[in-house]
């Protein structure tokens, strides 16, 4: 960060020390980022060079780093690239953020504007709105915490209301003591003493920190990182049913099968844990596959749905089709200076349950104050030609009240579309969003912007909770 930034990390270290706990979001110095892996010294010395390199470089979006990779890769990985995959590095894993078209190069052209992937993405999003997706999440992070207390220890530590029937999936949140967002993530219950967690990518070592150290000390619980025991396929779109039902026996109905329930299954000659979840707003399964059996399964979907529109979709697909539906993401929308009140995700919140949980006394304040004097807004672009990336400034009737912590091109909505944060110290209420006039200041160009009280993409989920015999909605 430089010596400009001494006498503020010094104040927030002895702050850290004192308090056990960060004061504020510290998520960019916090040095549980990183793994084990990367003190590896043939790692750092190839990757330090570039990182100091590019110090005075042009910032382009989403530039990636291109030094000491492949680092990491998923079973998938030689298929995804034989099929075109552009790749880019989270967490040391390579991933999939596009596929190129027969002829196209697989390589990305920085730029402000439209990159070379735009329409790459747009048959992506495409696919998964009207067909079907595949998405290789393997590299999203996996903790099995087990024994006689985990229902309750995880119980404190969250703040949904975990201790539910087997076979439950809950999208919840872990809290600080303050309200604000430690991390947000999938719990499983696979047994009454077994629950199976899924969290970002990034998230791994903070995650599995944070639960160790909120666990009491006399409690029987065990936590283990599986990451790399499974892989995750995301099966996503209208389709996604009937292309699963040609390769497994399970009950797929709404009644056999309703959301927000994981069941182990047989997928084609595999078994595997599927969990009825989604990140893009449709249809679909999340498919928590033993890696040994990766590879098998992502042939046995594709050749399942070869007639059926499946095919291969990147990163960069998933964040615009997350982003049109206002799904939130940790360390942008999400942090631990905002609470799920300011987020607009006080469904995940459980305040009357038993026990309680970590940062239920700050949340009862917070809604006790009346409307958050902060909130995640989602917007999208009157013009429908700019491209937002993410960190411009937001005006409320010519006078700044926020930033965009997440943008995309939103292709099923023919424009961009962002999640910003806005402040008002009076509060964020809908009189306050729905009266003023908001625009986006891109590179200096102000960009007249709609705020939208309710996403404009499906509002009340009907598209997800589709049955086996409903007519589909087209996207």
């Amino acid at each position: 960060m430089g010596i400009a930034s001494a006498g503020g990390a010094g104040r927030a270290l002895a702050e850290w020390i004192v308090n056990g706990a960060p004061t504020i979001d510290l998520w960019p110095v916090d040095i549980r980022r990183f793994a084990r892996f990367n003190n590896n010294p043939r790692w750092l010395h190839d990757r330090v060079k570039e990182t100091l390199g590019l110090h005075y470089a042009m910032p382009w979006p989403n530039r990636e780093l291109h030094t000491a990779r492949p680092f990491r890769r998923s079973p998938l990985y030689d298929r995804l690239a034989s099929r075109g995959a552009c790749f880019g590095s989270k967490m040391g894993w390579e991933r999939a953020n596009w596929f190129a078209e027969a002829g196209q190069e697989a390589e990305t052209d920085y730029a402000f504007g439209r990159q070379n992937w735009h329409e790459a993405v747009k048959r992506e999003m495409r696919a998964t709105r009207q067909a079907a997706g595949i998405f290789d999440q393997t590299s999203f992070a996996k903790l099995l915490v087990q024994g006689r207390d985990a229902a309750k220890a995880l119980n404190r530590i969250c703040a949904a209301d975990i201790d539910v029937e087997i076979g439950r999936s809950i999208y919840t949140g872990m809290l600080n003591a303050r309200g604000g967002y430690e991390s947000d993530l999938t719990v499983m219950r696979l047994a009454p003493d077994r629950f199976l967690i899924v969290t970002g990518s990034a998230q791994a070592v903070h995650d599995a920190d944070w639960i160790r150290r909120n666990i009491p000390v006399d409690a029987h619980v065990t936590l283990t990182d599986v990451t790399s025991s499974y892989a995750v396929l995301a099966l996503m779109g209208p389709n996604a049913r009937d292309i699963l039902g040609r390769i497994t026996s399970a009950d797929l109905s709404n009644a056999g099968f309703p959301f927000s329930t994981i069941c182990e299954i047989d997928i084609g000659y595999a078994t595997a844990f599927a969990n009825r979840m989604t990140y893009v707003g449709e249809l679909g399964w999340e498919l928590i596959v033993p890696s040994e059996f990766a590879v098998g399964v992502y042939e046995a979907l594709h050749e399942a749905g070869r007639d059926l529109g499946l095919i291969d979709c990147g990163y960069y697909a998933l964040e615009a089709l997350r982003i049109e539906k206002g799904f939130r993401a940790w360390s942008r929308e999400l942090t631990p200076d905002i609470n799920p009140y300011e987020a607009g995700l006080a469904f995940a919140v459980s305040l009357d349950k038993p026990g309680g949980f970590i940062g239920r006394e700050a949340l009862v304040r917070a809604r006790q104050a009346g409307p958050p004097v902060k909130r995640i807004v989602q917007f999208t672009l009157d013009d429908a030609e700019p491209m937002l990336w993410g960190g411009e400034l937001i005006l409320r009737d010519g006078k700044p009240v926020g930033e965009v912590r997440s943008a995309a091109y939103g292709h099923t909505l023919g424009r961009s579309v962002a999640l910003g944060l806005i402040e008002h110290d009076e509060g964020v209420g809908r009189e306050f969003i729905g009266n003023g006039h908001f625009e986006i200041d891109l590179a200096g160009d102000r960009q007249s912007a709609t705020a939208h009280l309710k996403c404009p993409y499906d509002p009340k989920s009907e598209r997800v909770r589709v049955d086996a015999d409903e007519p589909r909605a087209a996207a």
